[in-house]
């Protein structure tokens, strides 16, 4: 017979907790589904689990694991206890994250125009015109409204005070949120009980304020403009999360090769003859946009898009040449940018990163790896990374080589006791390290999704969430204000079983 599911053996170990204060009580807000938990008969989260898997497994929710012997394709692994977000704790998410991104598209609308942040000396010119993902072919170009960066997912760690900070920043083609989109309606089929009763900020409306987004941006004269979402195709990792897009947004979707540009115009390829494209959410590279202008040799883009795109006929989100902001080098001068820009502080900061292209920093990396965490600036995913505690003396010397060979190409930061929560372990709960990545839409106003994907690292110890890495992922509950109701309601409902017990 299983036994039943508590938290009396959970261990929340040196760490932030984000179900468990440091009382060992759970925090306000966790505890309507602290109390639901409990109450659960024996066998009953188990077998809650078990069906959330089984409808991901359904939905077809996979991810591609490049080069894995047991297969690329893969279910996303998802944990059905949620991440709990308290109401004032997103206001200042929230504000954080707008102030962010505003920021960041003033800097990429500078870079690839009059360049002042360059020419003052805020942020190096050397830097930015070394990233791989700075194009010189986007200068001078003029995007819809002056955004670049219309779909932004920002990751963020929580340390071991609590405090939220800024890992990275995601602009090119940020993937995940139909994690989202899937946990939480899994979720709710989970908790109907616990949704019913807290006051849970919704996710769902993502589809539809996407498809606003990019018709704000559509050229002018296009009354009803046609949207695609622009694929490199099945063999990609993120192919599930393209079409789920494409069609809860109501969307094309398309590939470089179902593409044409004809009189002036780009136009997709139907059985009924060419139709016009107005936007395009791009989900490829630069390099596979336009042979003509970035990469001679590629088969996937569309010749001659650049040039409608330069003409103001198509809009692209988001805009080629952001993914200059993904450099991870880039990413450390974002507080310069913020008071360049904006003349305001940062209302949340970046976690605390050494440049090893400065000879003082790279010797202070190079003396402290094994505290160190080292990352490529170009690479994502979790790979061309060193994880100093966890790593051999070899291969931290390995890494050290390759700092040294190559120091522009590498930042160093100090390893984080990420905060942890609770996941199903077998017939327990255990603690295990999360992030998160809120995502951001950028039209006619910045508006962040109240929420988005918590990330987590389900190999115990290990503080890499990525899903080719082995992580998994949870729904994430932000919380409204008439949540705050519901906690004291929740007390007096666990003082009258006191009493009756």
């Amino acid at each position: 017979m299983s036994r039943k599911m508590d938290f009396a053996g959970y261990d929340r170990g040196p760490f932030h907790d984000e179900m468990f204060g440091a009382d060992g009580a759970p925090r306000p807000g966790c505890r309507l589904l602290y109390e639901k938990i409990l109450s659960l008969p024996p066998g009953e989260v188990l077998a809650r689990q078990a069906s959330a898997e089984q409808a991901l497994y359904d939905m077809g929710i996979t991810f591609t694991v490049y080069g894995h012997e047991d297969g690329t394709e893969k279910i996303f692994p998802f944990d059905i206890i949620p991440r709990v977000i308290e109401a004032a704790e997103w206001e200042g998410l929230e504000r954080g994250l707008v102030q962010r991104i505003h920021a960041l598209n003033l800097f990429i609308n500078d870079i690839y125009g009059q360049g002042r942040i360059l020419a003052d000396g805020v942020v190096p010119r050397s830097v930015v015109e070394s990233s791989s993902g700075y194009f010189p072919e986007c200068r001078g170009l003029s995007p819809p409204r002056g955004v670049w960066c219309h779909i932004t997912g920002t990751d963020l760690v929580r340390d071991e005070a609590g405090r939220f900070l800024v890992l990275e920043d995601n602009l090119r083609c940020p993937s995940g949120v139909s994690y989202v989109l899937a946990n939480r309606r899994i979720l709710k089929r989970t908790f109907p009980e616990v949704f019913e009763a807290m006051d849970i900020r919704p996710v769902d409306d993502y589809a539809p304020l996407l498809l606003d987004m990019l018709h704000a941006i559509a050229p002018a004269g296009a009354a009803r403009p046609t949207a695609a979402l622009l694929t490199p195709g099945v063999f990609n990792s993120a192919y599930f999360e393209h079409t789920f897009l494409a069609q809860q947004a109501g969307i094309e979707l398309v590939e470089g090769r179902d593409l044409v540009v004809a009189d002036g115009y780009v136009h997709m390829r139907t059985t009924r003859g060419l139709k016009r494209v107005d936007v395009l959410y791009r989900r490829v590279g630069e390099d596979f946009l336009d042979p003509r202008v970035f990469r001679p040799d590629s088969l996937l883009g569309v010749p001659g898009l650049m040039e409608v795109y330069k003409a103001g006929r198509v809009a692209m989100a988001n805009a080629p040449g952001t993914g200059v902001a993904d450099d991870k080098v880039v990413y450390a001068y974002v507080p310069k940018m913020i008071r360049y820009y904006l003349g305001e502080e940062p209302v949340l900061e970046n976690v605390e990163t050494f440049l090893c292209w400065e000879d003082k920093a790279r010797r202070h990396v190079l003396q402290n790896l094994d505290t160190m965490v080292v990352k490529a600036a170009a690479e994502s995913g979790g790979y061309g990374m060193l994880v100093g505690p966890a790593a051999t003396p070899e291969e931290r010397r390995a890494f050290a080589a390759k700092i040294e060979a190559d120091p522009r190409n590498y930042i160093a930061q100090p390893t984080i006791g990420l905060s942890r929560t609770p996941v199903i372990v077998g017939d327990r709960f255990e603690g295990r390290h999360v992030d998160l990545r809120p995502y951001v839409l950028y039209g006619e106003d910045i508006r962040v999704i109240p929420g988005g994907l918590t990330r987590v690292a389900l190999k115990k110890g290990s503080l890499v969430v990525n899903s080719s890495q082995g992580g998994g992922s949870k729904d994430t509950w932000v919380l409204g204000p008439g949540a705050a109701a519901a906690a004291p309601a929740a007390d007096k409902r666990g003082q009258e079983q006191g009493r009756r017990g």
